[in-house]
């Protein structure tokens, strides 16, 4: 599924326009996006739960010349599924 499915799918079963479905999505992304820059953590009850967490700065190998390289510290999107979703999915 793409993001053109799922505004198909949310305007279907909400019996919105396509128009407003795709508003309302990317409101939701924005909001997701702008809570997570400021470290805060986003939580959907039932269906999981958005986090930033810190990745130390590393040692890696380039696997063409197997020389070590350096890989900068940076901040990753994690998310983990809730119990809710976990059922459904299994």
């Amino acid at each position: 599924m793409n993001k053109t499915d799922l505004i198909e799918g949310m305007a279907e079963h909400a019996g919105i326009s396509k128009s407003a479905a795709k508003k309302a999505l990317e409101s939701f992304l924005g909001n997701v996006e702008k809570s997570l820059k400021n470290g805060d953590r986003v939580s959907l009850v039932g269906f999981g739960s958005f986090s930033v967490s810190k990745r130390a700065a590393r040692e890696g190998r380039n696997p063409q010349t197997g020389k070590t390289i350096k890989i900068a510290a940076k901040k990753v999107v994690k998310f983990k599924a809730g119990s809710d979703l976990q059922k459904a999915v299994n």
